[in-house]
């Protein structure tokens, strides 16, 4: 009991937690927006993978690490032009359409590493984003290196879950998002296009699946390999049925995750006799009975996955 208690009052844990957290944080909300209009976006690990990528390839070729992030959203973005394109608009199985961009995006990603970076022993490196020193904040004792001393990316992933919360609860876009998700032809009738919502919707979301990869690479790590998601992107799409589809409960399940996650790795540092297997399978086990009890209450929108086709019903 002693060494729970040892390992839950080191700052480390609740540092790490934050930083576990942010590429899920990142995915999950993007995942949510597609859902809420009606999109079942599979291809988020796909669309990860290459965020990662080609944020980190950017970055290894001279650009800053903030345009890294930029071209890792639309590289993500594009992704969601070509979902959308194959389920919105020819209206085909979004499952189908997801898995495919999923194995399309992980391809090409390790193609194109392979094809710009020299094979070599050593995979090459950069110079990732730093934790930021907030004044006063940073010295607090316990909280300054628990929760002020991240990297900047992690910061802007808490305050755009803050900030989607607010336009899709609280804004004309988000009752228009929400409409779409929930019944497309009632929202036709109040002069809403949910074609372009749901395109706006898709290509805004994979761009933040896009970015929570990237932050592997320009963050988390400083270099890139093709397995590094390492299955992150499904991880985001059950936690959206733990939120019930609602922003605030999405942060909490990516920092819940983070916690077990974080709290099994130091775990098998102190205890000893028992297979590091068990202590990796932990956080899903979890994970999955917290999704099992918070999805019998969640309430699915009404349009997800059904193709929308104007005048019919």
């Amino acid at each position: 009991m002693s060494v729970v208690f040892d390992i839950l009052a080191s700052a480390g844990l609740w540092a790490a937690i934050l930083r576990i957290a942010t590429p899920l944080i990142f995915g999950t909300l993007g995942a949510l927006l597609c859902e809420r209009a009606g999109v079942l976006n599979l291809g988020i690990e796909g669309i990860m993978t290459f965020g990662a990528m080609i944020g980190w390839l950017a970055v290894f070729h001279g650009a800053d690490l903030w345009t890294g992030v930029l071209v890792a959203a639309i590289a993500g973005g594009l992704f969601g032009v070509l979902h959308s394109l194959l389920t919105v608009t020819l209206g085909l199985s979004q499952h189908v359409s997801g898995l495919g961009v999923t194995l399309f995006a992980s391809s090409f990603s390790y193609y194109v590493f392979r094809l710009i970076v020299p094979v070599a022993g050593t995979p090459p490196t950069i110079t990732p984003f730093q934790p930021i020193d907030i004044p006063v904040l940073s010295s607090l004792p316990f909280l300054g290196p628990a929760l002020f001393t991240q990297t900047a990316p992690t910061y802007l992933a808490i305050v755009i879950a803050g900030l989607m919360a607010y336009i899709v609860f609280r804004t004309p876009i988000g009752l228009a998002i929400r409409m779409t998700g929930e019944n497309p032809h009632a929202a036709e009738a109040q002069g809403v296009n949910p074609v372009k919502v749901r395109y706006g919707a898709v290509i805004v979301g994979s761009a933040l699946m896009a970015v929570g990869g990237a932050f592997l690479t320009l963050s988390a790590f400083n270099s890139f390999f093709p397995t590094m998601v390492q299955g992150r992107g499904w991880i985001a799409i059950a936690l959206v049925v733990f939120a019930s589809w609602r922003p605030g409960r999405a942060l909490f399940g990516a920092l819940l995750f983070a916690f077990f996650d974080a709290f099994q790795l130091r775990l098998q540092t102190v205890v000893s006799g028992v297979p590091y297997q068990i202590f990796l399978m932990t956080p899903y086990i979890l994970s999955i009975a917290a999704l099992a009890i918070m999805a019998r209450r969640a309430r699915v929108p009404q349009a997800l996955m059904q193709p929308y086709r104007r005048g019919e019903r």
